[in-house]
């Protein structure tokens, strides 16, 4: 075999290089996953977006709640019998509300119980579809996040402070037309909130949960703590299972940039440091 040939053999194969170890990770998500379905009696579905890499041209590529995750949990739970409990991994963003919608909704028919785990946070449409579950397992450092619906860049919440801040005859037709949109966005999500929590809950304090949740009381961004997500009365624990982070695990960021956060991946304790000193 000749120079070139073995150059052409070195493309090849470190081409070939990031699909293999792709592939090799997906295998070992879904044995993790059916350890913990095992472990749980349950059916495991993992929802979590990071900003993954494409295989061959190594660009990044950042996730969201679209349709094809909708089709893929709804199919997911298809496929479970209606006494088989359903636990969720849910580490996201957000995304789309009519996907969230649809997942939420088909979390809340299911007769057996619903657990949505969040190990780091589940924003906008996570917290959405965290509402469906009967309960939801947070680390304590977790955060979910608003559900206030929002058109472009700007929350439906702000758009309708305009017209009541300003007179009517000095907003221009567009702003007018946006700020119809907001009222019938943040009417619709407030509905499903209450349709999610009004079976757990009764309607007074679903309304006020949605109320708060959708209406522009907080940034868009802003985290809602474990301590505030039980203050508002949600169902809320903190025993997020060891399998759970070992999974996320599985789910690395794209190796395209140097680690911002850098350690040795194995637990300290002072008792272990005591031991090694006494050595």
């Amino acid at each position: 075999m000749d120079f070139m040939s073995l150059v052409w053999l070195f493309i090849m194969i470190s081409s070939l290089q990031p699909v293999i170890r792709q592939r090799m990770l997906a295998m070992e998500r879904l044995r993790a996953l059916d350890k913990l379905e095992k472990e749980r009696n349950s059916r495991v579905i993992a929802l979590i977006h990071r900003q993954e890499t494409m295989s061959l041209l190594g660009f990044p590529i950042f996730r969201y709640i679209d349709i094809d995750d909708s089709e893929a949990v709804l199919r997911a739970i298809k496929m479970t019998d209606k006494d088989v409990p359903i636990d969720i991994i849910l580490h996201t963003p957000g995304g789309l509300v009519l996907a969230a919608e649809q997942i939420a909704y088909a979390l809340q028919k299911h007769k057996a119980k619903v657990t949505v785990f969040v190990p780091h946070y589940a924003m906008s449409g996570g917290t959405l579809i965290a509402l469906a579950a009967d309960e939801i397992v947070m680390d304590e450092n977790a955060v979910l996040g608003p559900v206030d619906p929002q058109l472009g860049n700007h929350p439906a919440a702000s758009i309708l402070r305009v017209l009541e801040r300003k007179p009517i005859d000095k907003v221009d037709d567009d702003t007018i037309i946006m700020a119809d949109i907001a009222e019938k966005a943040i009417n619709q999500v407030k509905n499903t909130i209450v349709s999610l929590l009004e079976p757990k809950m009764g309607n007074d304090k679903a309304t006020q949960i949605a109320t708060k949740l959708a209406t522009g009381t907080w940034t868009h961004d802003y985290p809602i703590t474990v301590t505030e997500a039980k203050e508002l009365g949600l169902p809320v624990t903190t025993e997020v299972p060891d399998k759970i982070y070992r999974i996320m695990a599985l789910y690395p960021q794209t190796t395209q940039r140097r680690p911002s956060v850098e350690y040795i991946p194995l637990p300290r304790s002072k008792e272990i440091d005591g031991s090694k000193s006494a050595k």
